[in-house]
C-alpha cells in the first residue's frame, strides 16, 4: 500500500546551500547500512530521480505539463524555487516514465548523481522546466537544491 508523502512524520529538516552538499548527503547516506526511507520510493529511486532532473536541465525536457498547470505552476514558482517543495506533487503521467526511474542499486544511482553534478559544475542548465517553463542557471540550481531537500528528506540515517 503506497504511504501518504504528505502526511509523512519524521521526515528530516534540509537546506542545501550547494549541488555538492546534495552529493555528500547522499554518499553518506548510500554509505548507511541501517538509512531508511520513510516513502514510497528507495534511496536508488529517489538519487536516480534527483539525477535525471539534473540532466534535463542540461540536456532538454521534452515532455511538458499540461497548459493549466503550467499556468498554475507560474503562481507557486517563486515560493517553491526559494522555500521547498510540497511532497505529494503528483506528476502526469507522460513524465513519470522519465523522471522517475526505479531498480538497480544505490551505488550506481550515487554515482550518476555525481557524474552529473560534475556536468552542472562546468555546463550551464537552460533548458525548459516542465512545470515552470524557461529558467535561469540560477533558478534551475535553486530548484535542483529544493528538490534534493523534499527527496532526501524522506531518508533517515541509521542511529549509531
Amino acid at each position: 500500500m503506497a504511504v501518504d508523502s504528505r502526511r509523512v512524520v519524521g521526515r528530516r529538516k534540509l537546506r542545501f546551500q550547494n549541488l555538492d552538499q546534495v552529493v555528500e548527503d547522499a554518499a553518506a547516506l548510500t554509505a548507511d547500512p541501517q538509512a531508511a526511507t520513510l516513502g514510497n520510493w528507495s534511496l536508488d529511486h529517489l538519487l536516480s530521480h534527483l539525477a535525471v532532473a539534473i540532466e534535463g536541465s542540461l540536456d532538454g525536457i521534452d515532455e511538458q505539463a499540461p497548459w493549466f498547470v503550467r499556468l498554475l505552476a507560474l503562481l507557486i514558482k517563486r515560493r517553491a524555487l526559494d522555500g521547498g517543495i510540497t511532497p505529494g506533487v503528483r506528476v502526469p503521467k507522460k513524465l513519470e516514465a522519465r523522471s522517475f526511474p526505479a531498480g538497480g542499486s544505490a551505488a550506481a544511482a550515487l554515482e550518476r548523481l555525481r557524474k552529473a553534478v560534475a556536468r552542472v559544475n562546468v555546463g550551464k542548465m537552460q533548458a525548459r522546466h516542465p512545470f515552470f517553463g524557461l529558467l535561469t542557471h540560477e533558478e534551475w540550481l535553486n530548484f535542483h537544491l529544493r528538490h534534493a531537500e523534499l527527496h532526501l528528506s524522506f531518508v533517515v540515517p541509521g542511529v549509531r
